[in-house]
């Protein structure tokens, strides 16, 4: 696409990249309406808030077992930008997403999922790195804090379900958070391989194919 054409096709939508991620999602979810939570500390970044993130929207899916998959806003370019056009990836060329199953310390919707975003978000900004399928955090312990958890660690790969989309700025990768127990992550070591996270993707697949993160399993 030339400037030209984007100028004429999108010159008066001024949220392009937001669009483009709820037209994915409405392939999936259809019309419903998602529970979308802006920035936390009440101010966007660029006006001197905390959170990188725009916003994240949180879906109730009963696919493989009932859940909350929550999306991500703000890593890739949502808004209207000419100078961005025709990129390779949109932005850092990524969103988030976390599936979870409901937790009985959450009153409600994990907030706490949305601060981990959030503080890889915080990582990418300030580094300048990014994060791609098959890499690996440790969350040095519990990934909800002070939480009776195994879970303690965090590989990325495709969503299942969104994989990726290509919109005028680039591609976009559904780029899902995945926990992992302290096991799993002896297994791998400090410095996994990129095929050592992809077998492991592989085995967990077998028997949760959307990869949903359980803070209750061992």
């Amino acid at each position: 696409m030339t400037l030209e054409e984007f100028k004429k096709e999108y010159s008066e939508d001024d949220t392009l990249g937001w669009k483009a991620i709820d037209e994915k999602l409405g392939t999936i979810y259809g019309e419903v309406e998602p529970r979308h939570y802006g920035p936390l500390c009440g101010l966007h970044y660029i006006a001197g808030g905390t959170d990188p993130i725009d916003g994240v929207s949180i879906y109730d899916s009963k696919n493989q077992e009932f859940h909350r998959h929550l999306i991500s806003y703000g890593m890739s370019e949502l808004y209207y930008n000419e100078e961005k056009v025709g990129n390779d990836f949109s932005k850092w060329g990524f969103e988030f997403t976390m599936r979870i199953v409901p937790f009985q310390e959450d009153k409600d919707d994990p907030i706490w999922a949305i601060q981990i975003m959030n503080n890889l978000a915080r990582y990418v900004y300030s580094s300048g790195n990014w994060f791609e399928e098959n890499h690996f955090v440790s969350a040095k312990g519990p990934i909800r804090l002070n939480t009776e958890t195994e879970i303690t660690a965090l590989i990325f790969t495709a969503d299942p379900e969104l994989g990726k989309i290509n919109t005028p700025y680039g591609e976009v990768t559904f780029l899902q958070i995945v926990g992992i127990t302290t096991e799993e992550e002896k297994a791998l070591g400090e410095a996994p391989t990129v095929g050592q996270i992809e077998d492991l993707v592989a085995k967990l697949k077998e028997t949760n194919p959307l990869l949903i993160t359980d803070l209750n399993r061992k």
